[in-house]
C-alpha cells in the first residue's frame, strides 16, 4: 500500500515537471506582433506569423516587439526662428520595426528607440525651423508642406541610414505656438500689419472707383454731346423744312401772307396795353383806324379821325 501511495506522488511529480517543461517550451504567436527567441540574450530565431512555436525551456526565452506602426509624440520643444523669435513645436512621427535583426543589435527595446527618435527629430526640426522665418511657418501652407516633408527625409536618413532596424513613415508639425510673454505683442504687431494691408486695399479700391467713374463720365459726356449735336443737326432740319412749307404756302397767296404778318404784328405791339404814337400818314396807323386801301394811299390827311378804341375782350 506504500508502494503503491509513493508510486502515485511520483506520477503526479513527473506530469508536473512535463507540464512546467510544456508551458514553458510552447508559446502563442499573436497578430501583430514578433516574436523573438532569445538564446543566453542573443536573438536566434524570430517569428512575424501567428501561430504555436516551440522553445527549450529555461535555456531559451522569447520577448514581443509590435509589427504594427506606432506613432511617437514629441514632448513640445522651444526653438528659435530665423527671425530670433521663440517658438514652441510639437511634432509626432509614424514609423514601426522594419529589421528586427538590426533593432535589437543597436536598439533592442522600444524605449530605447524613441529616445533615438526623439533626438532625431529634435535635430531637424530645429535645424529647419531655425533657418525659416517665423511668417513662413505659421502663415504658408505649402511652406509649411515642405518644412513636413524636408524634416521626414533628415529624420528618415538619420534613422534608416544608421542600421537601426526603423522605417519612417511620417514626420508632422502638429502645432507651432508662441510663449505666453511674446503672444500679444506678435498678435498687435499682426493687427497692425492687417490693418495696413487693408487700407492698401482701400486705397487701391478707392482709386480704381475714381478711374472708373470717370471714364463713365468720359463716355456720358460724349454720348450727351453726339446727342445734342444729332439733336441741333434735326432740329435745323425741322426748321429748314418748316421755313420751306411756310414759303410755299405764303407764296400761294402774297396779298393774305402780307395781311396775316400785319395782323401777327399789332398782337405783338398792343400787348400789355401799350402806348404807341404813330405819324397820321403811317399805312400802320391808317389801317389800324379802318381806312380803306385807297385811303391809305392818299398823301392827304383826312379832316377827322376816327377814334381808336381799345380792342373788347
Amino acid at each position: 500500500m506504500k508502494k503503491k501511495g509513493n508510486k502515485l506522488v511520483l506520477i503526479a511529480a513527473l506530469v508536473f515537471v512535463v507540464a512546467i517543461l510544456l508551458l514553458n517550451a510552447l508559446f502563442v504567436v499573436k497578430e501583430g506582433e514578433f516574436r523573438v527567441v532569445l538564446r543566453f540574450g542573443e536573438a536566434i530565431r524570430i517569428y512575424d506569423e501567428p501561430g504555436l512555436q516551440v522553445k527549450i525551456p529555461f535555456i531559451e526565452s522569447s520577448s514581443t516587439l509590435p509589427k504594427y506602426q506606432m506613432i511617437y509624440d514629441s514632448a513640445a520643444t522651444p526653438i528659435l526662428t530665423l527671425d530670433q523669435k521663440p517658438i514652441i513645436v510639437d511634432n509626432y512621427t509614424v514609423w514601426r520595426i522594419s529589421d528586427v535583426q538590426q533593432f535589437l543589435r543597436s536598439l533592442q527595446t522600444i524605449n530605447s528607440a524613441e529616445q533615438r527618435l526623439d533626438a532625431a527629430v529634435y535635430n531637424a526640426v530645429r535645424r529647419r525651423l531655425s533657418a525659416t522665418e517665423y511668417g513662413d511657418i505659421i502663415s504658408a501652407e505649402t511652406a509649411r508642406g515642405n518644412l513636413n516633408d524636408e524634416i521626414q527625409q533628415e529624420v528618415r536618413l538619420a534613422m534608416e541610414g544608421g542600421n537601426t532596424g526603423i522605417k519612417i513613415i511620417d514626420v508632422r508639425i502638429k502645432r507651432t505656438d508662441l510663449p505666453e510673454e511674446n503672444k500679444q505683442s506678435v498678435y498687435n504687431r499682426m493687427i497692425s500689419d492687417r490693418r495696413s494691408i487693408a487700407a492698401s486695399y482701400l486705397s487701391q479700391g478707392d482709386e480704381e472707383a475714381r478711374r472708373i467713374t470717370s471714364a463713365a463720365d468720359r463716355t456720358a459726356n460724349i454720348i450727351i454731346s453726339e446727342a445734342d449735336a444729332e439733336a441741333k443737326q434735326i432740329m435745323s432740319e425741322g426748321e429748314q423744312e418748316a421755313a420751306r412749307i411756310y414759303n410755299e404756302a405764303y407764296g400761294a397767296d402774297p396779298d393774305f401772307y402780307k395781311l396775316y404778318r400785319q395782323l401777327e404784328s399789332y398782337k405783338i405791339s398792343f400787348d400789355g396795353d401799350p402806348v404807341i404814337m404813330l405819324p397820321i400818314s403811317s399805312p400802320y396807323a391808317r389801317l389800324l383806324m379802318g381806312l380803306s386801301e385807297q385811303e391809305q394811299q392818299s398823301p392827304e390827311e383826312p379832316s377827322t379821325l376816327p377814334e381808336l378804341t381799345e380792342p373788347q375782350e
